[in-house]
């Protein structure tokens, strides 16, 4: 789909509003078979007690076959009063950024670079790193 949607995955409303800050990456290279774990502050910056969903999404940059442009790959709820931060942890293993290959029939990692996106929905990404997948 080259539209946008009406309502983007993960779309909600709230009585509050939050903020993301300080996305961290335990690793900026990530083996086929390694695991990288991804952080995020979220502070509640309303005035209101509030539940907040961030969902971490993932794109290969560049790959042989066509992938979605943001492929969910964690979510977490979240509960958070007014001021506070809680750091959000989503480990994220390399099997996670597999797609299925139609030769081997079967999933497979191919090497290259990964866009880490979190956000309030898929069409609300607040945070973004880069993560390169090697042999």
């Amino acid at each position: 789909m080259h539209g946008a949607p009406l309502f983007p995955f993960g779309h909600g409303l709230s009585y509050t509003s939050f903020q993301y800050s300080g996305l961290k990456l335990s690793t900026d290279q990530l083996k086929t078979d390694g695991l990288v774990t991804v952080n995020v502050d979220i502070t509640n910056s309303g005035t209101r007690a509030g539940d907040e969903v961030p969902q971490l999404y993932v794109h290969q940059e560049q790959c042989p076959v066509k992938r979605p442009a943001k492929e969910l790959r964690g979510f977490q709820r979240i509960s958070l009063q007014p001021g506070e931060t809680k750091t959000v942890t989503f480990p994220l293993p390399a099997a996670k950024l597999a797609y299925w290959d139609e030769t081997t029939h079967g999933f497979v990692v191919r090497p290259g670079m990964f866009d880490v996106m979190l956000g309030a929905s898929s069409g609300d990404i607040r945070a973004r790193g880069r993560v390169e997948v090697i042999q």
